[in-house]
């Protein structure tokens, strides 16, 4: 049966990868040549020399004679999407750059015209009132997430350097930067970032931008992470005129930062993406952005308090804990007792679910950020046989 797309492909990425491809193999076979203009002469005249049999062209530019070479000799051209304001082909996660593109300082009417907010509501429109999308923009969601999947593995993949040992931190998007929690959960991220540990949050606002501050800063002394804190608290929520210029205040102060990831979705994309991750993995299906950002905080996650989005996160990675389906179980910490026993009494269920499974000793409730980084800290995880 014929795979256009066979498991062991080689997956190119610019012109430059597709030329030397060819002249070391002198084939196409088994390729994926994703997102690249090859309508230069020399790119298209070597694309020609060459059998494209068992390639895929996914989102290339191609001249109708190379279109047509690639067709003839056994080749698969996947289509480009017009109009869209994403690339579904991409090759690499985002940028708070990217993103934010299109905002002017000093003037908050301009968020709406940012590149992320322009996405949003093209995404939004095509699923006004639960309807599904057009057939071709559905293609082009699922084609986008995919791409940013790869992007998400080629960032945590083993390299040359250490691991990234991944640690979640999750928690809600209402809570204010003049809380004391929100504080507390930029220092549980700046030690965890200091210890080693590589964050990763759900992207927005609230909890979840104090943890990527936190980490951001973990190259300065606790007195900036202070001082930030101070600075963004002056607009302390993401609706007020002066959220996103508090944020760039701080980056502007504090231009070294230490690496974090934010893991967004255009499903919630009336709320802002924040902007001191250094890497954003943003994803137009939540589902898929869910289960992936559990998936991949192997060393542990900690649950700040939260509503339902937090607590849905709390019950998925029980799931994945109490069937092993990722990988051995990891730590499960809940950061604030009483609201995680009384508020939203979860912790006693989750408790009872984990009798008697794998990750049973895994579980941690604390008020103290001390407590949560040394359980992070402890942890091993067991060897796969």
């Amino acid at each position: 049966m014929y795979d256009c797309c066979p498991h062991d492909l080689t997956e190119l990425e610019s012109t430059e990868a597709l030329l030397r491809h060819i002249e070391h193999e002198r084939s196409l076979k088994n390729t994926a040549v994703q997102g690249v203009d090859l309508t230069a002469a020399d790119a298209e005249a070597t694309l020609t020399s060459v059998s494209a049999e068992d390639a895929c062209f996914l989102g290339c530019t191609l001249s109708d004679a190379a279109e047509e070479h690639v067709r003839e000799t056994g080749g698969t051209v996947f289509p480009g999407f017009v109009g869209v304001p994403f690339r579904p082909y991409r090759s690499s996660l985002y940028t708070p750059a990217e993103l934010m593109d299109g905002y002017e300082r000093g003037h908050p009417e301009t968020r709406d015209e940012t590149t992320d907010a322009r996405i949003y509501r093209y995404f939004k429109d095509r699923k006004r009132d639960g309807r599904d999308a057009p057939v071709m923009d559905a293609l082009a969601f699922r084609i986008h997430d995919h791409a940013v999947d790869n992007a998400l593995r080629d960032l945590l993949a083993p390299g040359e350097g250490a691991e990234r040992r991944v640690v979640g931190i999750m928690g809600g998007h209402q809570l204010d930067r003049d809380a004391s929690l929100y504080r507390q959960v930029a220092r549980l991220a700046w030690r965890l970032t200091r210890a080693g540990f590589f964050v990763a949050t759900g992207g927005g606002p609230g909890a979840m931008e104090a943890a990527n501050l936190g980490a951001a800063l973990a190259p300065h002394e606790s007195e900036a992470l202070d001082d930030a804190v101070d600075c963004l608290a002056a607009a302390p929520h993401y609706e007020d005129d002066a959220y996103l210029d508090r944020a760039y205040d701080v980056r502007e102060r504090y231009p070294n930062r230490a690496e974090s990831l934010a893991v967004p979705t255009w499903f919630y994309g009336h709320e802002p993406s924040n902007l001191f991750s250094t890497h954003v993995a943003k994803y137009f299906a939540n589902s898929i952005r869910e289960d992936g950002l559990l998936a991949i905080a192997t060393y542990g996650i900690v649950y700040a308090p939260g509503s339902a989005g937090t607590i849905q996160e709390v019950f998925m990675d029980a799931a994945q804990n109490h069937y092993e389906t990722v990988g051995p179980a990891s730590p499960m910490i809940f950061l604030d007792r009483t609201y995680w026993t009384e508020t939203k009494p979860v912790y006693p269920l989750v408790e009872t679910l984990a009798t008697g499974t794998p990750y049973q000793n895994c579980l941690t409730l604390t008020d103290d950020v001390d407590t949560a980084v040394s359980r992070i800290e402890e942890y091993t995880p067991p060897r796969r046989t």
